[in-house]
């Protein structure tokens, strides 16, 4: 499941090349080949500057059988379906880190690898809002794409269809594409600003198609089911919302109608960490009380991770401790093998 490697390797933007019992590691090289490996996914017709030269362009009849165009975006891991549920969790988070390390992001040189990467994302998902009252969430036979190991370029496998709609929700796609579309907003707002808008008339379309018709699609199972439940993607959704416009029709769902969690985990069915993390920045820039309890939250999360603790016995590298096989995290190491902030 790539979805979870590129978070725990976007996470090092910040890190370039830092010195870790006596070694260097080159964390730039680690964030360049990240970028790349994301981009060693890409389904449609690959654009001319494609730094995977051995990837060519592959399913450009992607959505045909719905009578709609459904090309692009980006295969799952090591097969050839395009599972909505993750990809569109990779873009939120992508677009996070974009928003966070800026600098060194522009530092190192990716930026424009970012924007590229986000926008092959944001694209196939406005794609897939196209019908009204229609959201395309799947392209591939899972089932028979497991039979068979073989690069894009050459696959035989039937390219299904599957969508949500009024009589079939999927709060959780929905929502979670809302989150990936308002967040991938603010990275576009002072770069291409008539797309960073039309982003964000799409997430709020989503949002509150989620909202409106609240169900788990199961069409995805059982290679991603949500076992959360859509509370958490509802939530996530709205903070990346009010995250981009301010609007208080979004923080009166945050504060008043929205279903918290304290959870020990951030991944891509489980978001109540990220929340509590996205908010808290909110709370301290704005000081509004409603919102402190999600720093309270999120702090808790925090201390229980952190490598300082007795109950924290999990094996790591000079850099990325390893959770669970579902998420990382990430500490600064100073030489003395001490933790930085």
């Amino acid at each position: 499941m790539w979805t979870k490697t590129l978070f725990a390797a976007l996470l090092i933007t910040w890190l370039a090349v830092f010195q870790c019992n006596g070694h260097n590691f080159n964390y730039k090289e680690a964030l360049t080949k990240s970028l790349m490996f994301l981009e060693a996914q890409r389904s449609g017709k690959l654009p001319a500057n494609n730094r995977i030269h051995w990837r060519g362009d592959s399913a450009l009849d992607d959505g045909k059988e719905a009578n709609v165009d459904l090309v692009g975006g980006y295969y799952d891991a090591g097969d050839n379906v395009k599972y909505g549920m993750p990809m569109a969790f990779t873009i939120t988070t992508l677009a996070w880190s974009a928003i966070a390390y800026e600098k060194e992001l522009k530092a190192a040189g990716e930026m424009g690898n970012v924007h590229s990467a986000l926008r092959w994302g944001t694209d196939y998902f406005l794609k897939c809002g196209k019908k009204r009252g229609i959201f395309y969430v799947q392209v591939g036979d899972p089932v028979e794409d497991h039979k068979c190991w073989v690069r894009p370029e050459n696959m035989k496998t039937p390219r299904t269809v599957l969508q949500i709609n009024e009589t079939e929700p999927g709060t959780e796609i929905a929502a979670e594409t809302s989150a990936a579309m308002a967040a991938s907003s603010i990275v576009f707002r002072y770069v291409d600003p008539p797309y960073a808008r039309r982003l964000l008339n799409k997430a709020k379309s989503l949002f509150y198609f989620g909202k409106r018709s609240k169900g788990t699609f199961d069409g995805e199972c059982p290679f991603y089911c949500s076992f959360s439940g859509y509370n958490d993607e509802l939530l996530w959704a709205a903070s990346w919302l009010y995250t981009a416009t301010h609007d208080q029709k979004f923080r009166k769902f945050i504060t008043e109608e929205a279903v918290s969690a304290v959870v020990d985990e951030f991944n891509w069915d489980l978001k109540y960490a990220g929340i509590q993390v996205l908010l808290s920045d909110i709370f301290l820039q704005s000081n509004d009380e409603a919102l402190k309890v999600f720093k309270e939250h999120a702090d808790s999360y925090i201390c229980s991770v952190l490598p300082q603790s007795p109950y924290f016995k999990v094996p790591k590298t000079p850099g990325l401790y390893f959770i669970s096989p579902s998420s990382c995290l990430l500490f600064k190491i100073g030489p003395a093998g001490q933790i930085e902030n």
